[in-house]
């Protein structure tokens, strides 16, 4: 059986560290081409492309784009290789607004494509026992503490705590993803204060009080609360 054909748009660190080498271990999938190189080159072998325009039409049988861009622009991407029958990989956070994932998940199901957000962390082994441990179980409270050293895991990017960086939220969404998986109910945002250096335009850090709450009645529930900082 061929291998199917993969391009990634937005050739950056996340494309090079785990997009690119999980391809090409694979004896399913093939790496076709890459886009949007950001000045840099793309592996041994791979066609580069200037825009990921340009690689949608030159690659006539690529079955799938895995999207590695900020997430600015990722709802249009989406929607442009869904649009080609493309299906489609996205980074996390997948989109800017809610509203932008509903246009992708809506655009996918018109087109009879598949629309995946890597939320990764959730399919941790660990987490998945985790989940399976609290099958049953009542959650009385709980407390999310995650840390991540933004130069270690985002070096040189300065786009993440631009505009439309998300800056916290682009590591911080890891545990939000943990969080949904692990509990049995909705998790709502009740609260959430945001640190902004005085030179950037993306928060650094947050603190996030969670609800599951079914009415305004406080007795009903307790609050599950989180700080998540870089």
């Amino acid at each position: 059986m061929a291998k199917r054909k993969i391009g990634i748009v937005g050739f950056g660190k996340i494309a090079r560290d785990q997009h690119a080498p999980a391809i090409a271990a694979s004896s399913d999938f093939e790496l076709a081409g890459v886009s949007n190189l950001g000045g840099g080159a793309p592996p041994n072998g791979v066609r580069g492309f200037a825009t990921y325009a340009e690689m949608l039409a030159t690659i006539s049988d690529l079955d799938s784009v895995a999207i590695c861009t900020p997430p600015g622009p990722r709802r249009l991407i989406a929607a442009e290789c869904l649009s080609a029958g493309r299906n489609v990989l996205l980074e996390k956070p997948p989109a800017a607004t809610v509203a932008e994932v509903r246009d992708i998940e809506n655009r996918a199901k018109a087109a009879g494509k598949v629309a995946f957000a890597t939320y990764h962390a959730q399919h941790n082994a660990a987490v998945k026992q985790a989940a399976q441990l609290l099958v049953g179980k009542s959650v009385k409270s709980l407390a999310v503490t995650r840390k991540e050293d933004i130069q270690r895991w985002h070096p040189g990017q300065d786009w993440i705590l631009a505009a439309g960086g998300f800056g916290i939220f682009d590591p911080g969404i890891n545990a939000l993803s943990i969080l949904t998986r692990i509990l049995p109910q909705p998790v709502f945002v009740k609260s959430a204060e945001l640190s902004f250096p005085a030179n950037r335009q993306a928060p650094i850090a947050a603190t996030v009080a969670f609800s599951t709450r079914l009415s305004t009645d406080a007795r009903l529930a307790p609050d599950r609360s989180a700080d998540m900082g870089n």
